[in-house]
């Protein structure tokens, strides 16, 4: 069974905006503003999956055929936060991408938690997912990022500092 299977199969209502087709993302416009290319499965969900909505939570900000620069600019001004917090002393010791191992961002919730992959090898599909929640908590977990959705929406872990009830057992989707 594929990463995206697991995922629809964990949360069977984003199924629904699933597309026939793939999308055209565009992905050497992404490789050549960020500087490096994203993870396989993070790019066949882009290609499946408009940017989507979880539980009116969690803003999986997918990259828009056309639009890919939004994606990039939403990156920049997570990193410029994670900057200031470095220099603050509340990063946990996370630097911004492109530093070496920097954290490049891929979703965030809608009460201030930042979902990135920590760019720590050569190999996109290496990266590890980092959790930073908007209350100081943080966690890393060694899996790429539609692994790390389906098993959080199995429940087969809860992540530090996260509301309670989250997430659901029979969550909602929007397209976003």
């Amino acid at each position: 069974m594929s990463a995206i299977m697991r995922l629809e199969s964990a949360i069977p209502a984003m199924v629904q905006f699933r597309v026939a087709e793939p999308r055209g993302v565009r992905w050497e416009v992404l490789r050549e503003e960020l500087g490096v290319e994203l993870p396989s499965d993070f790019r066949a969900l882009a290609e499946a999956y408009p940017a989507l909505v979880l539980e009116d939570f969690l803003y999986l900000g997918l990259p828009k055929p056309g639009e890919e620069s939004s994606f990039v600019t939403a990156h920049r001004r997570a990193a410029e936060i994670l900057d200031d917090w470095r220099n603050e002393g509340y990063a946990a010791g996370y630097v911004p991408f492109p530093e070496p191992g920097g954290l490049l961002r891929w979703a965030s919730s809608n009460v201030g938690d930042y979902f990135f992959w920590r760019t720590w090898s050569e190999s996109p599909d290496d990266w590890s997912v980092v959790v930073s929640g908007e209350n100081g908590d943080w966690s890393e977990y060694a899996i790429g990022v539609v692994d790390f959705l389906a098993a959080l929406y199995r429940k087969d872990f809860t992540i530090p500092g996260m509301p309670k009830g989250w997430p659901a057992d029979d969550p909602e989707v929007a397209a976003g």
